[in-house]
């Protein structure tokens, strides 16, 4: 559990909180931790969007390092949201979750633990979904999910369900995910414990990040801009926006990695 604590090492470059807006294909990224919004600390680094991996996750390795985790976790009860018209049963148990997809590739690595003293749950049944680059969602949801896509509507991608580690760690191989009107870009989640359901949320992406990934990877700058910044975005308040905002980090093989400590209240 240290281990995942410790500070980033050089082989990592840190993509946080309140990073600086893109000016040039050299994007600066600076550490800015501001109220209860999961950071990881790191000096100031740049990175040229250029050296981001596109196309899927077909290329990526199987062994990829320990996700790290803020040293002090937040530990309060991550609030309940909506579940959302766009959810669907029976998601399969597997670690991608792409189906063969394309986008900018990204390991989503989420933490469970108990929100008084922060014990890792292990075996925790953790689900994933969200939208694909085009703001699509996959399966037999609502129409708005997937308005006249059957393609989409007979697949599967981008579901899926991991049961936590014995550092209550679930880990997910997935791509950045696209915008759709009305709502800023997120990620679904859906925590229970021994069958119980605990927990249904939702994850944010940092505005800045958003701007250099939407304006420049050659995966989703095609698109016209997303209307919809976080702040504005209907499920959370703004006070809420940083405390469900994803911590984001490159790896140097060019993906991004994406973790969030998630604190459950005790079940009664």
């Amino acid at each position: 559990m240290q281990g995942r604590e410790e500070a980033v090492t050089k082989r990592r470059t840190v993509v946080m909180q309140g990073a600086a807006m893109l000016a040039t294909a050299i994007v600066p990224l600076t550490f800015t931790r501001r109220g209860t919004a999961q950071s990881l600390p790191g000096p100031l680094h740049e990175r040229q969007i250029s050296g981001l991996v596109s196309g899927g996750t077909a290329g990526v390795p199987d062994t990829l390092p320990a996700p790290v985790f803020r040293a002090e976790a937040q530990c309060t009860v991550t609030l309940n949201k909506t579940l959302g018209p766009c959810h669907t049963n029976d998601v399969p148990i597997r670690h991608d979750v792409t189906e063969g997809v394309t986008g900018l590739p990204m390991r989503v690595s989420l933490r469970v633990v108990e929100a008084n003293g922060c014990k890792p749950i292990e075996n925790a049944d953790v689900e994933i979904w969200h939208a694909d680059v085009s703001g699509v969602y996959s399966g037999r949801a609502a129409e708005m999910c997937n308005p006249d896509d059957e393609t989409a509507r007979n697949a599967g991608f981008l579901r899926g369900r991991q049961m936590t580690d014995s550092d209550g760690v679930a880990n997910f191989l997935t791509v950045y995910p696209g915008w759709y009107r009305g709502r800023a870009p997120h990620i679904h989640l859906r925590v229970l414990v021994d069958d119980h359901e605990l927990l249904i949320s939702q994850l944010l992406f940092d505005d800045a990040l958003n701007d250099i990934i939407y304006g420049q990877h050659a995966d989703y700058a095609d698109r016209h801009p997303r209307d919809t910044m976080n702040d504005r975005d209907f499920v959370f308040s703004r006070s809420e926006v940083e405390r469900f905002t994803f911590d984001v980090e490159t790896l140097d093989i060019g993906i991004l990695q994406a973790s969030y400590t998630i604190g459950l209240a005790a079940r009664t």
